[in-house]
């Protein structure tokens, strides 16, 4: 891979992770992974990505000993889909919290003073995309590679240290 070919899939990954929006974020709770759905803000300039969770679940504890994450985004509909893996770790920073809400938020406290919110930031080691051209177009490469015996083209998949 060039070097421009790396930033291009370094570039769609950023941007599908951000216009995806909610991920699968992954824990290893020393026993198993433990995964749950997200609201993820994604900021490429600062190479991280930020989740506002509350104090009371498991998220924060399995960080503190096992920091290493994984966080899916699946658009199934386009047949878009990035994988990232990195460290996390969680915060209190009250002024990072009140960037972060949004009225999504409210749907889990009244307002970003909830002493129980904290946030996790999420710094990407590598990550791997599938970016194909949507549903009809991969559907009919499939079938065409099955009547031909050819394999299927079906869009762009890459690994890429971040």
């Amino acid at each position: 891979m060039t070097g421009k070919e790396h930033d291009d899939h370094v570039d769609r990954v950023w941007e599908l992770a951000k216009r995806i929006g909610i991920a699968m974020f992954v824990t290893w709770d020393g026993k198993e992974q433990r995964a749950r759905p997200l609201a993820a803000t994604v900021e490429k300039d600062e190479g991280a990505i930020y989740f506002l969770i509350d104090v009371n679940g498991e998220k924060d504890d399995q960080l503190a000993e096992f920091p290493h994450v994984s966080v899916s985004f699946a658009d199934h509909k386009h047949s878009k889909y990035v994988a990232l893996s990195g460290k996390a770790t969680v915060s209190n920073d009250r002024a990072r919290i009140k960037e972060l809400w949004t009225p999504f938020a409210k749907a889990w406290w009244d307002s970003p003073e909830d002493p129980a919110i904290r946030v996790i930031k999420m710094v990407p080691q590598d990550a791997e995309l599938w970016d194909s051209p949507g549903r009809i177009v991969t559907t009919l490469s499939m079938l065409t590679a099955a009547v031909t015996g050819r394999s299927p083209k079906i869009g762009e998949n890459a690994k890429v240290v971040l």
